[in-house]
C-alpha cells in the first residue's frame, strides 16, 4: 500500500485523514496515516496549544495543518476593527434569531453568551487571507507539522517557498482539472481531487470522474489524492488502481470513539443516510456538503435571506450552534459531511478504522489478483 507521497512525507500508509480534534489527528498518525488538523476554527494561541499537544503525542510520524484561503470574501471583514457582527445586515440577525426563537431554542444564559462572543471574535476572521497566514505563522514554527494544505484556493507563491524552505510540504484541495493546474503552475507537491461526494467545500464533479481529469492536468508532476465518498479499502484499491497515491478523508472520523463531538451529535451521524449529506449555502456562504437539518432547510426557504460571503455567513453559525448544542436539539444539528455518512453507523476507534481500511485494501486486491489469474491463463 505504499506509495511515492509516503517516502517524501515519512508516513506508512497513503491514508491522510482530516480533522478538528487533536485526538483523533494524533492516532491517525500514529496508526501509520497522516493526520491534518483542521485550523480555522482555533486563535492563534489556541492552535499554538493544540499542536504543541499533538508534538508532545504523535512521536516521530508526521501529521499535516489545514487553513481556508479563501478567493471571495467581505473584503471590510479585513480591516474592521470591531466585531464582524456588526457588519451583518440586521435581516440576517433577525432571521437567525427569528428561526432559533421559534424552535423553541433558549438564549444562552448571559455568562455563557459573553464568553461565547469572545472566543468568537478571536477566530471569525480565520476565514479571511489574512487570518489564514496567521494561522500558517504558528503552524510553520512546527517541525512535525509536515505538510501545509490550502482547503480553497492556490497558496500564494511566497508561502509555498517558506514551507518548501523550512522542509515542508504544500498541497491544495481542488474541484475541477482547472484548479489542479494552478496547483501545477504554483509548484506545490500534491493536490486532492475532491469530488463532490465530500465534506466541505466541493464542486458538482464526482470522484470517478474528477480523479483522471486532476491527474492528467498535474502532468506528472504532482502526487494526487482522491477524496470524496472513501470509507473502505476497495475504494482506496480502486483510487490508487486510477492513478492516486493516496486517499482523503474526514467523514469516517466524526463518529470515532477519539472524536470530541457531543453523544447527540454522534447519534445523529449513526442514523444518517448518504443522501442526507447536501451541499448547502447555509454554513460559509459558499456550496459545502452537510448534514441536513432544519438549519440548513431553514435557508432554502423563499423567505430567507441570501447566504452571506465568507466569513459573514459563519458568524451567523457561530452565533446559532452554541444554542442548538446547549439545548441538545439534534434536529438543527448540522456540521460538513460526506456521503461517506453512510458508512459511519456506530462509535469505533480511529485505529480500528485504520486497520479496517488496509484489511479491506489487501482483500480487493486479492480478488483482483485472483479474477486476473482465473481468466488470463
Amino acid at each position: 500500500m505504499r506509495t511515492p507521497i509516503c517516502e517524501k512525507l515519512g508516513c506508512e500508509v497513503p491514508i491522510f485523514g482530516f480533522s478538528h480534534c487533536r485526538d483523533v489527528v494524533v492516532e491517525i498518525s500514529r496508526a501509520g496515516g497522516c493526520g491534518v488538523l483542521g485550523a480555522h476554527l482555533f486563535s492563534r494561541e489556541g492552535l499554538e496549544a493544540e499542536l504543541r499537544w499533538i508534538d508532545d503525542h504523535v512521536g516521530d510520524k508526521p501529521y499535516g495543518v489545514d487553513v481556508l484561503i479563501p478567493g471571495r470574501y467581505v473584503r471590510d471583514a479585513e480591516v474592521s476593527e470591531g466585531p464582524l457582527r456588526e457588519l451583518v445586515p440586521p435581516a440576517h440577525l433577525r432571521f437567525v434569531e427569528d428561526l432559533l426563537d421559534g424552535a423553541g431554542i433558549p438564549p444562552l444564559p448571559e455568562d455563557v453568551a459573553r464568553q461565547v462572543a469572545q472566543d468568537r471574535r478571536q477566530t471569525e476572521r480565520n476565514n479571511t487571507p489574512s487570518g489564514a497566514m496567521k494561522l500558517l505563522e504558528v503552524a510553520m514554527r512546527h517541525p512535525k507539522a509536515r505538510l501545509i494544505v490550502s482547503a480553497l484556493g492556490t497558496p500564494p507563491p511566497e508561502l509555498v517557498e517558506r514551507c518548501h524552505a523550512l522542509g515542508k510540504l504544500v498541497g491544495a484541495l481542488c474541484g475541477k482539472p482547472e484548479h489542479a493546474a494552478r496547483h501545477r503552475d504554483a509548484n506545490l507537491d500534491l493536490v486532492i481531487a475532491q469530488g463532490t461526494e465530500a465534506a466541505g467545500h466541493t464542486g458538482q464533479i464526482s470522484t470517478l470522474v474528477l480523479l483522471p481529469q486532476v491527474i492528467d492536468a498535474v502532468q506528472g508532476k504532482l502526487s494526487v489524492l482522491a477524496a470524496g465518498g472513501i470509507s473502505r479499502g476497495s475504494q482506496i484499491a480502486g483510487m490508487i488502481a486510477m492513478g492516486a497515491e493516496g486517499v482523503w478523508c474526514g467523514t469516517l472520523w466524526l463518529g470515532t470513539r477519539e472524536s470530541d463531538l457531543l453523544p447527540f451529535q454522534k447519534e445523529v451521524l449513526f442514523r444518517s443516510r448518504a443522501e442526507d449529506a447536501v451541499q448547502s449555502l447555509s454554513r460559509t456562504g459558499k456550496p459545502v456538503r452537510l448534514l441536513r437539518s432544519r438549519w440548513s432547510e431553514a435557508w432554502e426557504r423563499e423567505d430567507a435571506p441570501r447566504p452571506l460571503q465568507p466569513p459573514l455567513q459563519e458568524v451567523l453559525v457561530r452565533m446559532a450552534v452554541p444554542r442548538i448544542d446547549r439545548a441538545g436539539r439534534d434536529d438543527f444539528y448540522t456540521t460538513p459531511c460526506g456521503q461517506a455518512v453512510g458508512d459511519v453507523n456506530e462509535e469505533r476507534t480511529v485505529r480500528s478504522v485504520m486497520v479496517d481500511l488496509q484489511n479491506d485494501y489487501l482483500e480487493a486486491m486479492e480478488r483482483l489478483s485472483s479474477q486476473w489469474q482465473r481468466y488470463t491463463v
